[in-house]
């Protein structure tokens, strides 16, 4: 981990215990024999194998040959909970679980359900705590099995799994639990439990990752889920990874070993930190069940405080927030809704989780830290806070948003608008109604006035580039209008608590440059206190209303040009987790920066049916919009559309922004993929831009001529992507 960062996120994963580490160090060199070989190589791999094996059933308290061992807690879910629900199908298809199962066993249920299965999911109480009465209720003859973790990983709570373990055996029903976040922090023992099945993650108790094993009473056979030969007794094919087995089997050996002292160190740590959270911060909200936890969990809500926003404020802290905040919704934990805790307090939930390297000197500076924050955040701190100035700023760092990722989704708005009246005046040229770029009213038959507004949170550190490419992204809507824009307006939110006078001067500056460049003045504006920075403009322009562009007149026959690559929403996320390169920043606040003018002035000398700017819905959000207001379709030829290099690797370290899972959510039922087309493509079609290119609709014997010009003046990564088609139903075809 950096340096520079205290680990309090235990919970996602543990690092590799050094005598685990030691454990597998020969098996990359010298012990390197397949186990299924019959010569003293491997033999010794065999040897290893069961010595493994028998560590983890030592710390289960079960019998060697009750271990499979399997690629992950992902995967010993997925074992046991199709492998019996494929075996006992014929005996019944209904299944119960809990509401708050881990996504690798709700995922599953999911899935089993389009099978035909009945999955029944039980409710749980404030704490967490499943309702045992409704699931006795739930019970029924076709029930096949039960699969309840044994505690949350994200509040700690631990359910009552011996009981339901009584129950399910009264019932001659199997009983499954995922004791990956358990197993290591509490004693987990599957005789004293009862359970049939039982999922560890090595991960989770400081050993390797990709490793994990399934424990299965004797006497229940599930249905493989890996074919081939007969490894693991026959019930899980593949050559095992020796290596990381001999880590899980040391990593158990080490949890069974300090246990108790452990339990003892994680408590401590925790208990601490909410002592020391709690003197200070005195509106804090444990969420979950202080008695009954894991003795390393810790959630807590900070009211009034968006958990995104105060992790971001606090590089130096690892954790995980209890909501993904997105502008139009809070994207909540489905653990803290099963719970009933309010949303405010939802979206404001942390997890802080310990581990047995954590230290005392740890946990009082990241207290120090939190408070601190909250404090800032929330102008409540007694002393002078400290002002961050314009030195070495990392803006993002002051958000949880980011840019038009973080604008209200394309639902949200759809729901909005729909309830909102629109315009009955001739003059009102083009108003909300088919989600064009600004609104257009006529003065006279020579002159129109176009006025759009946009703003949102930083999207690059330094405030200069900043403003500047605000300013440019609320330009860019009058320029796809086919207007000319006069003057503009500022609208920010400032944090004066926390961030010195100068960094708004500096965004405002950034914006002014960016003005200037487009031939305007900004004439005044509207600054107000925020708990984060936001910034925007307020842009007036104007135009022949004879001449004006909208997104409704889009024809079959045209061809689609976009002017600028994408990419952006994915390389401003890396830009924020510091995963992009610099050079890879660089070009994407230079491509951000840059103005629409030229492409716009280009394409008045010719003849444009329709235009839009991509932006924060993304090239297939955009373009649905388009087709959708001019009730035709498109065809895209996906290998034309310019990408900004390095979005790809980005994309592969998971630098996906909130809002570009949105756009695929929303405007999917719209687009047919071939089938050929990567997961990784589809999620940068759908990428939320800011300040992106501008797509033109011209007939196909003018598209040559527009391309050449816009190259000409400059505009060099101008493309013709695709085309639009006559269809009864609009939708997008991307091949």
């Amino acid at each position: 981990m950096p340096v520079d960062s205290i680990y309090l996120d235990y919970n996602a994963t543990t690092p590799v215990d050094p005598e685990v580490a030691e454990a597998m160090r020969p098996f990359l060199t010298t012990n390197f024999g397949n186990p299924s070989s019959s010569h003293s190589y491997g033999l010794e791999a065999r040897k290893a194998l069961e010595s493994a094996r028998r560590g983890v059933a030592s710390l289960l308290n079960c019998m060697p040959e009750e271990i499979v061992f399997t690629s992950g807690g992902t995967e010993s879910n997925n074992f046991a909970i199709k492998g019996i629900a494929e075996k006992f199908q014929h005996k019944g298809r209904h299944i119960i679980t809990s509401v708050i199962e881990h996504p690798s066993v709700l995922e599953i249920c999911a899935y089993l359900e389009s099978r035909d299965f009945l999955v029944t999911r039980i409710p749980v109480n404030s704490s967490g705590i499943i309702d045992i009465s409704a699931l006795r209720e739930a019970i029924r003859k076709d029930t096949i099995l039960i699969t309840v973790m044994h505690a949350n990983n994200e509040t700690g709570t631990i359910q009552p799994v011996t009981e339901i373990a009584e129950i399910a055996k009264s019932k001659g029903i199997i009983f499954h639990t995922d004791a990956a976040q358990s197993t290591g922090k509490i004693k987990v023992d599957v005789v004293q439990l009862g359970v049939d099945m039982l999922s560890l993650a090595g991960h989770k108790l400081y050993g390797p990752k990709g490793i994990g094993a399934l424990y299965i009473r004797n006497g229940i056979m599930p249905a493989r889920l890996i074919h081939g030969a007969d490894h693991e007794g026959n019930r899980r094919a593949g050559t095992e990874n020796v290596m990381e087995i001999a880590g899980l089997g040391k990593a158990c050996e080490i949890a069974g070993r300090d246990l108790e002292q452990n339990w003892l160190h994680f408590k401590s740590t925790r208990d601490l930190l909410f002592q020391k959270l709690n003197t200070d911060l005195k509106n804090i909200v444990w969420n979950g069940d202080p008695e009954n936890c894991l003795p390393n969990t810790l959630n807590l809500s900070f009211p009034g405080i968006n958990s995104g926003l105060l992790l971001s404020s606090m590089p130096g802290i690892a954790a995980s927030a209890g909501a993904a905040c997105h502008s139009d919704k809070n994207i909540i934990s489905h653990v803290l809704q099963a719970m009933g805790v309010p949303e405010e307090h939802a979206v404001a939930a942390l997890r802080f989780s310990t581990g047995k390297f954590t230290t005392a000197e740890e946990i009082e500076h990241s207290a120090k830290i939190i408070i601190r924050t909250v404090l800032d955040i929330t102008g409540s701190r007694s002393d002078k806070p400290e002002i961050i100035r314009l030195t070495g700023i990392r803006l993002t760092e002051f958000t949880h948003g980011l840019g038009c990722a973080c604008k209200a989704g394309p639902a949200f708005l759809e729901r909005i608008i729909k309830d909102l009246p629109l315009a009955n005046d001739p003059r009102v040229l083009i108003d909300a109604r088919n989600s064009d770029d600004a609104a257009v009213y006529k003065i006279n038959n020579e002159t129109a006035i176009i006025q759009t507004v946009d703003f949102f949170t930083p999207v690059v550190d330094d405030p200069f580039d900043f403003g500047a490419i605000a300013a440019s992204n609320a330009l860019s809507d009058i320029w796809a209008m086919g207007a000319k824009p006069i003057f503009a307006l500022n609208i920010a939110g400032f944090p004066t608590n926390r961030l010195a006078v100068e960094v708004l001067e500096s965004i405002l500056k950034g914006a002014a440059k960016i003005a200037a460049e487009a031939g305007i003045f900004i004439l005044g504006g509207h600054t107000i206190e925020n708990s984060e920075p936001i910034f925007g403009m307020a842009v007036t322009g104007i135009a022949n209303p004879a001449k004006i562009l909208s997104n409704s007149n889009a024809r079959p026959g045209d061809v689609l040009i976009l002017t600028k690559p994408i990419g952006t929403g994915i390389i401003t996320t890396g830009i924020k987790k510091r995963q992009a390169s610099d050079k890879i920043a660089e070009e994407t606040i230079g491509l951000m920066k840059q103005l629409n003018r030229t492409a716009s002035e280009v394409a008045s000398g010719h003849p444009v049916n329709a235009c839009t700017d991509i932006t924060g819905f993304g090239l297939t959000g955009h373009l649905t919009e388009m087709i959708s207001a001019s009730k035709v379709s498109a065809v895209i030829d996906y290998k034309q559309i310019p990408v900004i290099p390095g979005t790809f690797d980005l994309v592969r370290l998971g630098m996906v922004p909130g809002g570009t899972n949105r756009n695929r959510e929303y405007y999917d039922p719209w687009i047919t993929w071939e089938p050929y087309i990567s997961e990784d493509y589809r999620i940068i079609l759908s990428d939320a831009q800011t300040s992106g290119g501008l797509l033109f609709s011209i007939p196909e014997s003018g598209a040559g001529s527009l391309l050449a010009d816009l190259k000409k003046h400059g505009v060099i990564h101008a493309s013709i992507i695709g085309n639009i088609i006559s269809e009864s139903t609009s939708r997008i075809v991307i091949h």
